[in-house]
């Protein structure tokens, strides 16, 4: 599912339109990426948490051409799926 699908799905399933349904699932991500930007932790109970990571630079190297590279610290979104998520996609009910 994509994000458009989902506006889609959100529209359908709660008779508003399209632009009210993109105003929200905007709304929502935008304060998601927010937070996370924020240092802060999401938490969608029954879903997942999401945090971001902070990594170290690093020296590697070019897979091509064997270079030695310096590769910069950087922050990575990571994401925990929740108890009840994983029992509800392990369940054998559909």
């Amino acid at each position: 599912m994509n994000k458009s699908e989902l506006i889609r799905n959100l529209a359908t399933e709660r008779g508003i339109s399209i632009d009210e349904a993109t105003d929200i699932v905007t709304i929502f991500f935008d304060s998601m990426k927010d937070a996370l930007k924020n240092g802060e932790r999401v938490e969608i109970r029954g879903f997942g948490s999401f945090k971001i990571k902070d990594y170290k630079g690093y020296q590697g190297r070019n897979p091509k051409t064997g270079q030695v590279v310096s590769v910069g610290p950087k922050k990575l979104p990571f994401f925990r799926a929740g108890k009840e998520l994983k029992d509800y996609l392990n369940s054998s009910q559909p």
